[in-house]
């Protein structure tokens, strides 16, 4: 038999225990496609006493991290701490150390992933993160080899399952975003403190990392614009349905032709007969635009165990078998971004817009909006006033023509502040994915 290829594990959590019990579910199957069969002989985790459900050694279970990075015997460590700047020091020394590292930390990657991998570089190391986005969908690896000679000109995804759910059950059941939240806590989709997945966080940190692989570009979180779901209303999704749109949380990124790049988050307004708009419930979808394939849509199970797991042992399949065809260093050089960034600002956007108000219910109201937009630039499509609910402002509902963001925001603000404004002006950004 072949020797192994031996493995640490940094984390032994919920993730790291489904890595485990993952591997020996299909220790046959991965054993018979990869020239070195992977073995886990090292686990450091600073809980040594909690059970878990999978099988394996109590003996190789430690507290201390450095006696797995310090072990010459360890060819690769698993990185599933969740941290940030313990995960970043264990990273660099494994690295550093000569020891390949397969992460999942999205945050890790999208704040520290340019030096990282510049370190990987520099010692003849890997670092590789498919598990980092969509879970068990194979994004990475499909721009790194199977989209890899195609000039890549837009990625666009619902990346964060939790609030797809949410949004899902507001459209389906008919819910107002609380009670949907509540739900998708109650079922174990969304966390105890959603922040991260309502605000868009999650899915920034999701969409910087591919957005800097497709373009080579380094791209930071603090540059990309963000909206998270909260205030999306039962009114905004039916209007949308009648129109024949259905909203999602998507991360957009997009190169255009003077070399800049927009990276966004925000909820959209899709059209229901492109691919994304019927991707419902927890699952992920993500689209890629190349000039030689045209449009790819990825979809799958974004997120848990089972799914990371097994985005987990692919890289380390990948590994293993690295060690015996020469390595991963094309990779790892198509990883490190080649230039500076240069983000379009959001305010330089120009898209259709859906436009929800509050007015007082009294005459010369609406033509108060109207102007005001007039006045900026926007030029209203279409328009609704739905029918009163009890205790409520008059609700006016807009989609405008195409329209510069700045304008838009600018109009906005003015009508925030009009003696007949009874709520902070709400927009949707339009996606027509052509």
């Amino acid at each position: 038999m072949a020797s192994p290829y031996n493995v640490g594990l940094v984390g032994f959590g919920n993730i790291g225990t489904g890595v485990v019990r993952a591997l020996a579910t299909n220790r046959d199957l991965i054993d018979a496609r990869v020239p070195h069969p992977i073995r886990i002989v090292r686990i450091a985790d600073r809980d040594t006493q909690t059970p878990r459900n999978a099988p394996f050694d109590p003996a190789v279970l430690t507290a201390n991290t450095d006696d797995l990075l310090a072990d010459p015997a360890i060819q690769a460590v698993v990185e599933l701490t969740g941290t940030m700047d313990f995960a970043r020091d264990i990273v660099a020394r494994a690295l550093a150390g000569g020891k390949h590292v397969v992460t999942a930390n999205k945050a890790l990657m999208a704040t520290h992933g340019a030096e990282l991998l510049r370190i990987a570089v520099e010692h003849n190391t890997c670092l590789l993160f498919e598990a980092a986005v969509g879970g068990g969908i194979p994004i990475i690896r499909t721009l790194h080899q199977g989209v890899a000679g195609n000039d890549i000109t837009a990625i666009r995804g619902i990346i964060n399952g939790t609030a797809n759910y949410i949004l899902t059950c507001m459209d389906e059941e008919g819910l107002d975003f609380e009670t949907a939240l509540r739900q998708a806590q109650d079922l174990g989709y969304a966390e105890p403190d959603p922040t991260f997945d309502i605000e868009g966080i999650d899915t920034a940190h999701k969409i910087v990392i591919l957005a800097s692989l497709a373009f080579g570009q380094r791209i930071r979180v603090e540059d990309v614009w963000v909206e998270g779901i909260r205030h999306i209303h039962p009114l905004d999704i039916a209007y949308g349905r009648e129109l024949g749109y259905a909203i999602k949380l998507l991360g957009i990124a997009r190169r255009l032709p003077d070399g800049s790049v927009e990276v966004r988050v925000h909820p959209t307004l899709l059209p229901e007969q492109r691919s994304l708009a019927s991707v419902n419930g927890v699952l992920n979808a993500i689209r890629v635009d190349g000039n030689l394939t045209g449009p790819i849509v990825l979809s799958g199970r974004g997120a848990g165990p089972e799914p990371t797991a097994s985005a987990i042992l692919s890289d380390l399949m990948a590994l293993s078998s690295a060690e015996a065809e020469g390595g991963l260093g094309r990779e790892m050089r198509l990883c490190v971004p080649r230039q500076v960034t240069r983000i379009r600002p959001i305010a330089r956007l120009t898209s259709r817009y859906y436009l929800r108000f509050g007015l007082q219910d009294v005459p010369g109201a609406l033509a108060q909006v109207l102007t005001t937009l007039g006045r900026h630039g926007v030029s209203v499509a279409s328009m609704e006033q739905p029918a009163e609910h009890p205790g409520e402002f008059a609700h006016v509902l807009i989609l405008t023509h195409e329209a510069v963001e700045a304008n838009v925001q600018a109009a906005l603000a003015e009508i925030l502040n009009l003696p007949v404004n009874r709520a902070k002006p709400f927009l949707l950004r339009m996606e027509g994915m052509d």
